[in-house]
């Protein structure tokens, strides 16, 4: 039987529980979670995901495996991450292009060099997680507000990383406005060069503007306009990749949320892009 196709997607967060918990069945296609945040979680918490996996396909976007770093991956938490996707049965594992470690965690997403040594080094460390997991992952473009040396564009960046590692990429959308707006850059043009076969999933998310050049990726506030138009031209362009709507505080009430969703959809459709895979 051939799985059922994941269009739309909401974020599990512990914040939104109750109401995911009391949520009808057919309101989105999956649920996306950090699984570091909830591996070995028990209580209430740990019974409201078991019950949100028996109703809602998961996908898992992980936070903190730090793909850019300089120590060596955590085994250990590959391992618990592996049986937590085997566990909860869940086809797309993504994780950050970033490094968010040092002597210890940094809690925030760091930017990697675009150079031809920093694209050998994460494409390596990826290819190992790849091998640790057993399975193909995505990466995630990430918003960055300064560039720690530059000798590539970000997109040259990205598509290097993707070759190297034989690897996926899951789509920011709200990233790609972020720093086109931020670095100067055309998103229209940074989409078109991207590779087609690579995307397999996509996010939108709310941002800041604290000024004409300078937006904040805060993922607390509702989808602007220019990023849903963006968003249309990457379904034009990648056809219907399951997209998650990301919220992460400030959370408005779920039917504000869900009615975000159902754009996704519509946008989907609309585009042309959405198909029944």
């Amino acid at each position: 039987m051939r799985p059922t196709p994941l269009h739309t997607g909401l974020g599990l967060r512990r914040g939104l529980l109750p109401e995911l918990l009391a949520m009808d069945a057919g309101a989105v296609d999956f649920l996306e979670c950090a699984p570091e945040n909830w591996i070995a979680v028990g209580g209430a918490y740990g019974k409201g995901l078991a019950q949100l996996a028996e109703r809602f396909p998961i996908t898992c976007h992980g936070l903190s495996l730090s793909l850019g770093g300089s120590a060596p991956l955590d085994r250990h938490f590959l391992g618990q991450t592996r049986q937590f996707l085997e566990r909860h049965q869940v086809r797309f594992y993504s994780e950050h292009l970033s490094y968010c470690s040092d002597d210890g965690h940094l809690y925030d997403l760091m930017p990697i060099p675009f150079t031809d040594e920093a694209v050998r080094h994460v494409a390596a460390r990826i290819r190992q997680a790849q091998d640790l997991l057993e399975r193909r992952i995505a990466v995630e473009n990430i918003s960055y507000y300064a560039a720690p040396y530059q000798a590539m564009s970000e997109l040259d960046f990205i598509r290097a990383v993707l070759d190297e590692a034989d690897c996926d990429l899951l789509l920011d959308v709200n990233n790609v406005f972020v720093n086109a707006c931020n670095h100067g850059y055309d998103a229209w043009e940074f989409l078109a060069g991207l590779p087609q076969g690579r995307v397999t999933g996509m996010h939108v998310a709310g941002h800041y503007d604290e000024a004409e050049d300078l937006k904040v990726d805060t993922h607390g506030a509702a989808v602007k306009e220019d990023v849903w138009t963006l968003y249309a031209v990457a379904c034009g362009r990648f056809g219907s990749q399951p997209t998650v709507l990301e919220r992460d505080f400030n959370y408005p009430p779920l039917a504000e949320l869900l009615a975000e969703t159902a754009r996704i959809r519509t946008v989907q459709c609309a585009s042309g892009g959405q198909t029944d895979e």
